[in-house]
């Protein structure tokens, strides 16, 4: 019963941290942590039994992994095949009050507090007790795993390179110069509105997927996915630069798509100036195989959320042994680091690009 109330707990913080109001994650974490200590507690579990042991240990063991973030990172936006993972939109918009926020508050109170303390803490406790820690380990790492389904579908639009590595697609560059100007709009169309999907200013990024999407966003507009009967004079649609919807008609002439709404992958990341950088890689898979093409938006985006939830699942077991070792404080600075240094790294990787 007391496992069930921790979960219910866990379950409604991540709601309210990733759809609901995402702003007030620190506050919402600091409760849920709060509620989740007295429940264990009062169950009778010891700070020992919840982690809060052997506080020198673990400073040593997570400052040292910490330090270890800190070689691979710069070692990633060192390489151009590596360093496209590190280009995140939400990063580069926010201003750099913003950013102090997100890696001083967001992530330490909002983001690690709790799923330490909740997963590695109570939830790792409430089962060792009874079914010992191998099992806790399990329940907790794969309980981990699903907390980040959220966060995963998100990280999906605002960082293609690493919700592409999430879903097993390796490290090759993608196809095409990312840096080259978009396609070309067909001349005999007019210029479609362009549905962008992109990542909200005021949220940050994450290795483990952590975005929420912001309820203040303005609706996506639908783009039409057909030509008009009369098609417009000539220079009345420009083609400097054809919005990613473009891309999504070619495939719905051949009847490929529905017509009612541009799909998930048929638009671009948009940064901070409003500009479309990368497009999402499904959507020159589309234009390429035409009719065949329009069922991986879907099949990529949950191919996206399992490959988080594995690899979350996988850095909980990681973690659960560092709790271990040194108790919470080990497995809360790595965590920290890894997180919170990605705000850095983000715009570091974009200086190298821009430098380059």
């Amino acid at each position: 019963m007391t496992l069930g109330r921790s979960l219910a707990v866990l379950a409604a913080a991540n709601v309210l941290n990733n759809r609901v109001a995402p702003r007030f994650a620190p506050l919402t974490s600091a409760v849920a942590t709060a509620l989740l200590v007295t429940m264990a507690r009062r169950s009778g579990l010891t700070w020992s039994d919840l982690g809060f042991a052997r506080p020198a240990r673990g400073a040593a063991l997570g400052g040292a992994l910490a330090a270890g973030v800190v070689a691979v990172y710069t070692a990633g936006i060192a390489l151009p095949a590596t360093r496209r993972f590190f280009r995140d939109e939400r990063a580069l918009a926010l201003s750099r009050a913003r950013v102090l926020e997100e890696a001083l508050l967001q992530v330490p109170i909002g983001t690690v507090l709790l799923e330490e303390v909740g997963f590695r803490g109570v939830l790792y406790a409430q089962v060792a007790r009874s079914h010992g820690p191998a099992a806790a380990t399990a329940v907790s790492s794969a309980c981990f795993g699903l907390w980040h389904i959220l966060p995963a579908i998100d990280m999906a639009a605002a960082n293609p390179a690493l919700g592409g590595l999430a879903a097993g697609e390796g490290v090759e560059e993608a196809p095409g110069d990312p840096t080259a100007d978009p396609p070309q709009q067909p001349a005999d169309l007019p210029p479609a509105p362009t549905a962008h999907l992109s990542a909200p200013a005021d949220l940050p990024p994450d290795l483990f997927g952590h975005f929420s999407a912001s309820a203040d966003l303005p609706p996506v507009p639908t783009s039409p996915l057909s030509a008009p009967a009369d098609p417009p004079p000539t220079g009345a649609a420009s083609t400097d630069a054809a919005p990613a919807d473009a891309l999504s008609t070619d495939a719905a002439s051949a009847g490929a798509l529905p017509t009612d709404a541009a799909p998930a992958d048929a638009s671009a990341v948009v940064g901070a100036a409003g500009a479309p950088t990368v497009a999402a890689p499904a959507v020159a898979a589309a234009r390429a195989q035409g009719a065949g093409a329009a069922a991986p938006g879907r099949l990529d985006l949950v191919r996206v959320v399992a490959g988080s939830v594995v690899a979350t699942a996988a850095a909980g077991v990681l973690f659960c042994e560092l709790r271990r070792r040194g108790g919470l404080l080990a497995p809360s600075l790595l965590h920290t680091a890894t997180n919170s240094l990605g705000y850095a790294f983000a715009r570091l990787a974009a200086a190298r690009d821009r430098a380059a």
